[in-house]
């Protein structure tokens, strides 16, 4: 079953989030799990942002947790927040593509 994590934040300093995500990503190609991710920012509220980590599965997500690069790059975001993170653990029971 798809497993999506959403991490609910906010900031401002998204550039230097950006680029703990693109390093994050260049670091963890061999070992990481996550299939996508997308980051987005609230149009209300430009300090507000969500990003979304698909999985195949929740066991998948918990490899992915659990890899050092992870966790420094964790470390290294919490510190640029202004409120959260927060962690939105989602199992999707419903995916269907609506345009052709």
């Amino acid at each position: 079953m798809t497993f999506i994590q959403i991490i609910d934040y906010r900031t401002n300093r998204p550039e230097e989030v950006d680029q703990l995500l693109t390093d994050w990503i260049n670091a963890s190609d061999a070992l990481r799990t996550a299939k996508r991710t997308r980051v987005c920012r609230d149009r209300d509220d430009p300090t507000h942002y969500m990003e979304m980590l698909e999985f195949e599965s929740y066991a998948d997500a918990a490899v992915n947790s659990e890899l050092a690069v992870s966790n420094a790059t964790h470390e290294a975001f919490v510190p640029l927040c202004t409120d959260g993170p927060r962690f939105i653990n989602l199992d999707v029971v419903r995916d269907e593509r609506l345009s052709s």
